[in-house]
């Protein structure tokens, strides 16, 4: 008599995390071209994750740079919590991106050969952590945003005429 293979257990559908959405560098979609993203961590100090908590950081200019094999958050600014005392943050100090090893090679390397920026899209809380969502960028020309704009106009008149108006 064979012996029957064991049942396969199912497996519980992974639990969805929240994403609750904090800034969104809305400039940065509208001056660069986004090839890739990618999530990041970021090290942040008790006061900074308190201030990002109630909604207050710019990542408007903000892009990431490279030292010593390490990717750094340059220009971001989240301000100063309303309730801190003395051991209150520096609100445009550089943090610390943290990624894999082999990530941050390839992103540098990338970087270096193509002439691709890399600039934070979004900063939002996953399970409790910040990350930012790290877009490899390459610049637009001034032609490339007209075209942009008037492609998004025309859209509109579009779902303008088909809604009825």
């Amino acid at each position: 008599m064979a012996k029957s293979a064991p049942a396969k257990k199912e497996t519980a559908p992974v639990n969805h995390v929240p994403i609750k959405i904090i800034s969104v560098n809305r400039q940065a979609y509208h001056d660069y071209e986004v090839e890739r993203t990618l999530e990041v961590g970021v090290a942040l100090v008790g006061t900074e994750i308190k201030s990002i908590r109630d909604g207050m950081v710019q990542l408007r200019g903000a892009y990431a740079i490279a030292r010593k094999d390490e990717l750094w958050l340059e220009n971001a600014n989240i301000a100063i919590y309303a309730h801190g005392n003395r051991y209150n943050h520096d609100p445009m100090r550089s943090r610390k991106l943290l990624l894999h090893r082999r990530e941050i090679d390839q992103l540098l390397a990338r970087v270096a050969t193509k002439g691709l920026t890399l600039v934070p899209l979004k900063l939002y809380l996953k399970g409790g952590t910040a990350k930012i969502e790290l877009g490899l960028c390459r610049g637009k020309k001034l032609y490339d945003k007209r075209a942009a704009i008037a492609k998004r106009d025309a859209q509109r008149d579009i779902e303008r005429i088909v809604r009825g108006r």
